[in-house]
């Protein structure tokens, strides 16, 4: 039986932000981790980062993503990548952070699907000859 109770492997004092947002879930890998830290879209304490940046519990990261930015509060830090019940102890997302989530998500199903836009769809080949106006031309064909 699982036992959510038990110690998250890995626990530190102090980590590295690349490596935590890889353990903690947000990023696939480090480098896709560190590249977003780069681009200024990780903030630390309303700070703009650098992948070296430590980070310790208590310390308040906000994450962009596109049009969305989710703020969590860091709990704990480890270095080791688990699944993601244990990736989730790791930090908690603020209310505000929550509430913006499901606007997003609200507005996002609301929204006019960019396909339904299209009358015809995709011209046919004989609708391009048509449109190009040109005449067929062949050696065998004199007129």
């Amino acid at each position: 039986m699982k036992d959510e109770n038990r110690p998250l492997p890995g626990l530190t004092e102090r980590l590295r932000l690349d490596k935590w947002l890889w353990a903690a879930r947000f990023y696939k890998t480090r480098s896709l981790a560190a590249d977003d830290i780069d681009k200024g879209r990780i903030q630390v304490n309303e700070q703009v980062a650098k992948p070296s940046r430590e980070l310790k519990a208590g310390d308040r990261v906000d994450i962009r993503n596109g049009a969305l930015t989710r703020t969590v509060i860091v709990q704990a830090l480890s270095t080791v990548r688990g699944p993601a019940p244990q990736a989730q102890q790791l930090y908690e997302e603020t209310t505000e952070s929550i509430q913006r989530r499901a606007n997003f998500q609200e507005q996002r199903k609301l929204a006019s699907e960019p396909a339904d836009a299209i009358e015809q769809g995709r011209p046919t080949k004989r609708d391009r000859r048509q449109l190009a106006d040109w005449q067929r031309w062949s050696a065998s064909v004199d007129e």
